[in-house]
């Protein structure tokens, strides 16, 4: 009978390697006895013996401290969900200072600000649907239960991204041919994270929007999440967004460089203040 040995609180970097495949038993002796050698770090052995990537240790060393993020080549999610493949890059960094701005001045439970977050810019091609994939995700790294909701009833996409069927959705729930449980599709391997897509694309959906459906659903939503991020229709091609805006009650406005046109983004804030909602922020993306 083989037994597996832990010690201390948690599998060791090594043990969780070989476990998941990446590491053979006989290499791992390798690194231990370089990391015994010159005192260095078991993933810096590795590396040097070139037994392991840099990629490698890292995934390790998330799975060790329960930040999940995914392998390169993993078809779960699109690579244009960046923070679910390089959690470390520069682009990820600034995501995680954006929230953590959001957290101190709309997600703070002692203020009770809100808890959703509608993410709006003036023109499709701005990267809306980008931003707010990639914020769910950093969301949800923190451990923060986290729904995406892709209220673009016209040109959706994060049922791409995150590679969900879009038979159901919210154009189902609000038309009532669906139930939320039904509709939300969760992430593997980003604990924490679920994605509500839009749906088959309606013929009305401004009035599907204007419904006491999803007034509801807005009320009821924060209940079971800490963190909801909601996508919108390019705001200069239709007046979804401000409906979704009032029921999301905070936005955060996106765009481009050498893109967006200043005039559009001030007729996109000030619609925005017009219909009561708040603009807790802006994001120039780079891309």
């Amino acid at each position: 009978m083989t037994e597996k040995l832990h010690l201390g609180p948690g599998p060791s970097i090594g043990a969780m390697l070989i476990d998941s495949g990446r590491l053979a038993p006989a290499d791992a002796e390798s690194i231990l006895r370089l990391q015994s050698a010159q005192g260095m770090r078991f993933g810096d052995a590795a590396v040097q013996l070139g037994l392991l990537s840099d990629e490698d240790v890292q995934q390790a060393l998330s799975q060790q401290y329960d930040y999940p993020y995914l392998m390169a080549g993993d078809e779960c999610v699109s690579e244009e969900v960046v923070a679910a493949f390089k959690p470390f890059s520069p682009f990820v960094e600034q995501l995680r200072a954006l929230r953590s701005q959001l957290l101190l001045r709309w997600f703070d439970a002692d203020t009770g600000s809100g808890k959703a977050l509608a993410v709006l810019s003036p023109d499709s091609g701005e990267g809306r649907s980008f931003i707010a994939a990639n914020l769910a995700v950093v969301f949800s790294q923190l451990g923060q239960r986290t729904l995406l909701i892709d209220a673009d009833l016209r040109k959706p996409r994060q049922h791409q991204l995150f590679r969900l069927p879009n038979k159901l959705g919210l154009s189902s729930i609000l038309a009532g041919r669906a139930v939320l449980t039904e509709a939300i599709g969760c992430i593997p391997r980003l604990n924490g994270l679920c994605v509500l897509p839009a749906g088959a694309v309606p013929p009305n959906p401004q009035e599907l929007l204007s419904r006491e459906a999803f007034a509801n659903l807005m009320e009821t939503l924060p209940g079971r999440y800490d963190v909801i991020i909601v996508d919108t229709p390019a705001a200069a091609e239709t007046a979804d967004h401000q409906t979704i805006a009032v029921r999301a009650r905070g936005s955060l406005v996106v765009a481009r460089r050498n893109v967006s046109f200043a005039p559009r983004l001030q007729a996109l804030v000030h619609s925005v203040h017009d219909c009561g909602a708040t603009v807790v922020g802006s994001v120039l993306n780079q891309g």
